[in-house]
């Protein structure tokens, strides 16, 4: 388990907790010093827990399985060699260097996102999306107030004001979880999604305190220049999210309103939306404020790296115990390999990057 590089990325890979699993079954656990500093668990808590703490990366990197929470980033592609698998988001659909990366490596991926059911579920992708989802609101709030540059808009109003309008892009998971968030705000809450059967299962959820619309161009148009806060949570498990806010609607924004993308690390929905960091989080744009932090769980590792590990440690097992054969043994996990042996595997990946997948 090496220690995350992303800007201010301070969860890990695996827990104390998680790595005394994986040492009581027989395996060796290997970390970098001062991985799990960030998320509040010691170099000795890790020693205790049976792990062995190496000074480099390198030496992490060395081992059958490498286990992370997000993808590698360029200082990290000297490690990617033939024979190892690598366990962690990749989100690859929308980062063409590290897709040619992997496949030139020859190692396997599997993508924590890419991970389904039968059902379809997303189970390694919704505890960070609950997370993504309350923060969204949690982080708009903020980037309204002035001194942040925003309207200087109080989500909540007070008696004889009117509350703040959240408008919410998607009515998925992300959706749902900002929605509970800006409810308990005070907001006046508006969820569009092209899912009718999902708008009634939230109308069981909101009732009337939420306001479900069928996401068409209309309903976007209608309501993007109306929003303080405009939250955007399409996800198409491992295609680039469509884009269906025009830099010609944000700028029929209010100046000052503010725009935060949860799905920015799959393309995003709004086109003048790029990825930012935690140390940049912001810019304006057609004088609205965009938030586009692609790790935004990062900013709560002590809680993100639990409730991370908490699904994703069911999967290392089975990973640490039969290697590859696993995913024989789990379609789920089956469905998350993204490439292996120089080939790209999962199908919504080969969609985005036909000339990647013209020679298998």
């Amino acid at each position: 388990m090496p220690k995350e590089t992303k800007d201010q990325e301070f969860r890990v890979g695996l827990s104390p907790s998680s790595v005394r699993v994986l040492v009581e079954q027989g395996h060796s656990v290997f970390v970098e010093s001062n991985a799990g500093t960030g998320s509040g668990f010691t170099d000795a808590e890790y020693t205790q827990a049976g792990a062995l703490i190496v000074s480099h990366a390198k030496e992490v990197w060395d081992r059958e399985l490498v286990v992370k929470v997000k993808e590698p980033l360029s200082s990290e592609y000297d490690f990617l060699q033939k024979g190892k698998l690598l366990f962690t988001y990749l989100h690859l659909a929308a980062n063409r260097r590290l897709t040619e990366q992997l496949l030139d490596s020859g190692v396997s991926a599997i993508a924590y996102e890419t991970v389904e059911l039968p059902d379809r579920r997303l189970p390694l992708l919704t505890p960070m999306s609950i997370i993504a989802g309350r923060l969204s609101v949690q982080f708009g709030s903020r980037y309204l107030e002035r001194q942040q540059g925003g309207r200087g808009v109080l989500l909540g109003g007070v008696p004889g004001v009117r509350p703040g309008r959240v408008v919410i892009l998607g009515g998925g998971m992300v959706g749902t979880e900002a929605a509970r968030m800006a409810i308990g705000m005070g907001a006046q809450v508006t969820i569009l999604d092209v899912n009718v059967d999902r708008l009634s299962y939230l109308e069981t959820i909101f009732g009337s305190r939420v306001e479900l619309l069928y996401s068409n161009s209309s309903h976007i148009e209608e309501l993007v220049p109306q929003a303080d806060l405009l939250i955007g949570s399409v996800l198409i498990p491992g295609r680039k999210a469509p884009t269906l806010v025009s830099r010609d609607l944000v700028k029929q924004m209010r100046s000052g309103s503010v725009i935060v993308d949860v799905a920015v690390d799959q393309g995003g929905c709004i086109e003048t939306l790029h990825p930012t960091s935690h140390t940049e989080p912001t810019y304006v744009d057609e004088g609205v404020v965009h938030y586009g932090v692609p790790n935004m769980p990062g900013a709560v590792p002590w809680t993100a790296t639990q409730a991370l590990n908490n699904s994703t440690l069911p999967y290392v097992i089975k990973l640490a115990n039969y290697g590859m054969t696993a995913l024989d043994r789990d379609s789920a996990l089956a469905k998350g390999l993204n490439v292996q042996n120089h080939h790209l595997i999962h199908p919504a990946v080969q969609e985005v990057f036909p000339d990647l997948t013209s020679d298998q």
